[in-house]
């Protein structure tokens, strides 16, 4: 893309609503020191410095829309306890708008909390079920869905496995956004991830390629034809438009119809790899909801996803960074 023509892609960002359904939850920190053990059992006692609850999941894709300058849509299922509370609170000091979540008494709030001392984690804890949700649930979950995808310009599917993306669930809101000519664009998990079947976008990892289509086969440095014939089996079964494959230190691979894109990553000084997949798919679906091509698309999730790489912690991309190195980078 012409540099000239990049400040205008960006700008454009700004008009657009992506509607996120999915797995929402509260990535909570607990920061101490630690300098002895406990007297009750061979384990190290934390005295605790600072806590921090952050949105994680589909919030942090929010986070994530939102930081491009896009209005985040977010449709989800949570728990009606103190950690729905929290992640409420926190929805609302973001100034994300929370008319499309859920509260259920039957399963509660997706909660990670992680315990550190001495920049280490020690230890994490998780509240949290995997089950799918219920009839009454589902049924809550699909109005609220309706009626947001009545305002959104593309929908991302963000799946953890938590229970609230289940396989019919995926199967109807695809099929919506089809009939409304919404393209979709999904963050697969190892358990639906053959059901996303006719979304525009697909971008599974190395890791989920291989679980999620029973395949071995090696990275495409060493195995280009083993990859690719694992791209070829994904792009039968789902016949997505555009299929995007993170490759961590070898960067990305992008297919549209017979054109195959391989970009290497961008050398960083790597902090932290958490939050770059959810940087490169909203980064992903606000360009494919402006009609670019694959090629780019995958550049611009690339740099993106690199960037986020360079800050410690789970944290949205910046938008004016990510513009200046996307026009030194000549995307």
């Amino acid at each position: 893309m012409p540099n000239s023509s990049l400040p205008t892609l960006f700008q454009q960002f700004n008009a657009l609503r992506v509607l996120i359904i999915g797995d929402v939850m509260v990535d909570a920190y607990v920061w101490g020191k630690s300098t002895r053990l406990s007297p009750e059992a061979p384990v190290p006692v934390v005295n605790v410095a600072r806590t921090e609850n952050r949105l994680g999941g589909a919030a942090n894709v929010a986070l994530n829309v939102q930081a491009l300058g896009a209005t985040p849509l977010l449709c989800a299922v949570i728990g009606d306890d103190a950690g729905g509370d929290q992640l409420l609170q926190l929805l609302h000091e973001r100034g994300l708008p929370a008319d499309g979540i859920i509260r259920s008494s039957h399963r509660p709030t997706t909660f990670k909390q992680r315990i550190l001392a001495h920049g280490q984690q020690l230890l994490r804890i998780d509240s949290e079920v995997e089950t799918d949700l219920n009839a009454d649930e589902a049924s809550q979950l699909l109005a609220a869905y309706d009626d947001l995808l009545s305002r959104a310009d593309v929908v991302i599917f963000e799946d953890y496995d938590k229970g609230v993306l289940s396989e019919t669930i995926i199967t109807e809101c695809i099929a919506r956004a089809r009939q409304r000519n919404i393209p979709t664009v999904v963050d697969p998990k190892k358990k639906n991830f053959l059901a996303y079947r006719h979304c525009t976008l697909f971008k599974p990892n190395l890791k989920e390629l291989r679980e999620g289509l029973k395949l071995e086969f090696g990275t495409p440095d060493v195995d280009r034809a083993g990859f690719e014939a694992a791209v070829a089996r994904l792009r039968a079964v789902l016949t997505p438009e555009i299929v995007l494959v993170t490759l961590s230190e070898y960067g990305v691979f992008a297919q549209q119809n017979d054109e195959k894109t391989y970009l290497p990553a961008h050398l960083r000084t790597i902090s932290d790899v958490s939050g770059a997949g959810d940087t490169v798919i909203s980064i992903a679906a606000l360009c494919v909801a402006l009609g670019q091509p694959a090629a780019f698309t995958a550049a611009l999730a690339n740099l993106g996803g690199g960037l986020v790489c360079e800050q410690v912690g789970v944290v949205p991309i910046e938008k004016q960074r990510l513009l200046e190195e996307a026009q030194e980078a000549e995307l």
